[in-house]
Formats: structure tokens, C-alpha cells, sequence
């Protein structure tokens, strides 16, 4: 069974950093495109940053260019998102999610079927 399961949210000031991780069971997560997502009060869930399978591209949306860095370590079957230079706008509930095997472009949001439970990351003074 894949599962997923996020961790590393919390209550950060502006200006602060986070690392989330999204630990996978049930499959090797280094063959799959792997995607962070957000979801804010009254808005959308948006795709934040994804990875493409065997790490064949990465994407960041425009928003957070320059502030995250995703990886993942296939040795512990885990993704990270690292966040830095936190915003108040950043606060939401983060989605870690999985898309299909082999797939190389990542930006694909169709593709990603398996998703964690979330963590929320507040951003506030």
C-alpha cells in the first residue's frame, strides 16, 4: 500500500524557514514525479514546487522562486521541501503528493493521484 505522510509544518515568524517532509512507504519515490502543493482559507490548492521521476527536472512556481529548494533522499524514501524568507502569504495546509512511474516532467498536475494528509505552516508575527 503507498502511503504518504507529511511533517515539519509549524508556526514560523516572517522571515523564517521551514523544512517539510513527506515520507513514503509502499514504493521507491525516486521513480515517481513528486509534488508539493498548498491550500489556503478561500483558495485554490496550487502546485508550490515538484520534482521530476530519477530527478529529471525540477518546477517552482513564480511565487516562490528563489525561497524553496525540493529534494528527495532515496536511500530514506523521503521529500523535502525547504523553505526560507517566509511571508505571511506562504501560510496554508502543504500537500505532498505522487504521480506516475517514470514520469520525467513533473509540471503535469493530472499525473499526481497519491496524496498525504497535509501539514500546515503558519507564517505570522
Amino acid at each position: 500500500q503507498l502511503t504518504l505522510v507529511e511533517s515539519g509544518g509549524d508556526v514560523v515568524q516572517p522571515g523564517g524557514s521551514l523544512r517539510l517532509t513527506c515520507a513514503a512507504t509502499g514504493f521507491s519515490i525516486y521513480y515517481y514525479n513528486v509534488g508539493w502543493f498548498r491550500e489556503a482559507p478561500g483558495r485554490e490548492r496550487e502546485m508550490v514546487s515538484c520534482i521530476g521521476s530519477q530527478d529529471w527536472n525540477t518546477w517552482y512556481t513564480e511565487s516562490v522562486q528563489g525561497r524553496v529548494t525540493i529534494s528527495r533522499d532515496s536511500d530514506s524514501n523521503t521529500a523535502y521541501l525547504e523553505m526560507t524568507s517566509l511571508k505571511p502569504e506562504d501560510t496554508a495546509v502543504y500537500y505532498c503528493a505522487v504521480g506516475k512511474f517514470l514520469q520525467k516532467v513533473c509540471e503535469e498536475k493530472a499525473t499526481y493521484s497519491y496524496w498525504g494528509q497535509g501539514t500546515l505552516v503558519t507564517v505570522s508575527s
